[in-house]
C-alpha cells in the first residue's frame, strides 16, 4: 500500500510504501535549500513515533540536479539586521532538526546525488547511512563565508577521525563520492539512476536481519556513549543491555532460535 501527500506551498514531498517512509526535498530551483519552513517540516517528521506508526525506515532524497545547497543564505543575510535572541532562536531549530534526525528511533537512509554543501551535508551524513551517487560531492562549506559548522562538528565523530574532521572543516574544498567513501563520510556509492534501488535495497537487507527494537536501542547507546568517559559509557550500555532483553524482540528472537535453530526474520 502507498500513499502520498505534499502540496504546492511545502517543499517537502512524502511517499509511505509498506514499512518504508521516502521523503524528498522538493525545491530544486534553488537546490533544495534548507529554508526555515523546509526545516520545520523535515523535524516534524523525524521527531515521530514512526515505528509506532509502522514505518521502520526513513529514506531522504532531493529532487532534481543537487541533494542539497544547505542553508537559505537569503534568510541567513535577513537575519543579521535582527538582534542575538533571533539567530539564537534560528540556530536552535537547525539544532533540532538534526537532533531530530540523529535520535529517531526507525532506520534513517540519505539519498544523495550532485552537490551535498553546508548544512545539507550536515543533514545528509545524520542519517543511519548515506548512499552516494558516483557524481556526488560533499562540502562543510562554512568557513568560505565566515561561518562555523558548529552543530554538524558534535556528531561528525560518528563517521570521521580526528584528522578527516579537522581537515573536512577547516580547509573546505569538495570531496568526491569517491573520497567520501574512502574516509567513512558515506556508505555506498552507486550510479545515480540505481539510488533508489540501493536504498530499498539496504533497508530490505537491514529490516530482514535486524530487530527494530535492537536498532532503536544500539542507534540510542551509539549517541549516548560518544565522547564519555569509559566507565561512564560502559555504564550505560549496561542499562541498555538489560533493557533490551526485557524488549519482546528479544524474547522473540532467543525463541526463535531455541526452536528452530535458526535466526528469525524481522521483516
Amino acid at each position: 500500500m502507498s500513499t502520498e501527500s505534499g502540496s504546492s506551498d511545502q517543499r517537502l514531498r512524502v511517499r509511505c510504501e509498506q514499512d518504508l517512509m521516502w521523503l524528498t526535498l522538493d525545491d530544486p530551483e534553488r537546490a533544495n535549500a534548507l529554508s526555515p519552513a523546509l526545516i520545520a517540516q523535515l523535524t516534524e517528521i523525524y521527531s515521530g513515533d514512526l515505528l509506532t506508526d509502522g514505518i521502520r525506515a526513513v529514506l531522504l532524497s532531493g529532487a532534481g540536479k543537487h541533494f542539497s545547497a544547505g542553508a537559505d543564505l537569503e534568510h541567513l543575510s535577513a537575519l543579521q539586521a535582527g538582534n542575538a535572541e533571533e539567530n539564537r532562536r534560528d540556530s536552535e531549530r537547525l539544532r533540532a532538526l538534526f537532533s531530530s534526525v540523529l535520535n529517531q528511533e526507525a532506520l534513517t537512509i540519505a539519498l544523495v546525488q550532485g552537490a551535498c554543501v553546508a548544512g545539507g551535508c550536515g543533514l545528509a551524513t545524520a542519517h543511519d547511512f548515506v548512499i552516494a551517487s558516483d557524481d556526488a560531492r560533499f562540502m562543510y562549506s562554512e568557513v568560505r563565508i565566515g561561518f562555523v559548522a558548529a552543530l554538524v562538528a558534535t556528531f561528525l565523530p560518528l563517521r570521521l577521525r580526528g584528522r578527516e574532521i579537522r581537515e573536512i572543516l577547516l580547509n573546505p574544498e569538495f570531496v568526491s563520492a569517491a573520497k567520501a567513501l574512502e574516509i567513512g563520510l558515506v556508505n555506498r556509492v552507486v550510479a545515480r539512476d540505481d539510488l533508489g534501488a540501493a536504498a530499498s535495497g539496504l533497508a530490505a537487507e537491514i529490516l530482514g536481519r535486524a530487530s527494530s527494537s535492537s536498532i532503536a536501542l544500539t542507534k540510542r547507546l551509539l549517541l549516548e556513549a560518544l565522547g564519555q568517559p569509559l566507565e561512564d559509557a560502559l555504564a550505560r550500555a549496561a542499562e541498555i543491555n538489560a533493557e533490551a532483553r526485557a524488549t519482546a524482540d528479544c524474547k522473540h528472537g532467543i525463541r526463535t532460535f531455541l526452536e528452530t535453530k535458526a535466526l528469525p526474520r524481522w521483516r
